[in-house]
C-alpha cells in the first residue's frame, strides 16, 4: 500500500521559515513528480510548487523567490522549504506524488498544517 507521511508543519510568526518533508513508501513505481499543495481555509486546494524526477521546478507565482522544493529520488522524499511566511500562507499542505506507468495515478499525504501568526 502506498503511503506518503508528512513531518514539518506547525505555528510560525511571520517572516519565519519551516521545512516540510514528505516520504513515499511501499509499492510505487514510476513517479514522475512529486509536489505540495495547499488549502487555505475556506478556499480550493492549489499548487504550491512540484518538481519532476529530472529536477524541474515549478512554483506557484505567489510563492516564487520564497519557497524551494527539492527532492531525494533514490528515497522518494520531496522537501519545502518555506522562508519569509506570510499569513497568507496559512494553509493545510499536501504531499502529491503523480505516478505515470499503465495509467496515470495521484496519491496524496493526510495534509499537515502551517499557521503563520502575526
Amino acid at each position: 500500500q502506498v503511503q506518503l507521511v508528512e513531518s514539518g508543519g506547525g505555528l510560525v510568526q511571520i517572516g519565519g521559515s519551516l521545512r516540510l518533508s514528505c516520504a513515499a513508501s511501499g509499492p510505487i513505481f514510476g513517479i514522475d513528480t512529486m509536489g505540495w499543495y495547499r488549502q487555505p481555509p475556506g478556499k480550493q486546494r492549489e499548487l504550491v510548487a512540484d518538481i519532476t524526477r529530472r529536477g524541474t521546478t515549478n512554483y506557484a507565482d505567489s510563492v516564487k523567490g520564497r519557497f524551494a522544493i527539492s527532492s531525494d529520488n533514490a528515497k522518494n522524499l520531496v522537501y519545502l522549504q518555506m522562508n519569509s511566511l506570510k499569513p497568507e500562507d496559512t494553509a493545510v499542505y499536501y504531499c502529491h506524488v503523480q505516478v505515470v506507468s499503465s495509467s496515470l495515478y495521484h496519491y496524496w499525504g493526510q495534509g499537515a498544517q502551517v499557521t503563520v501568526s502575526s
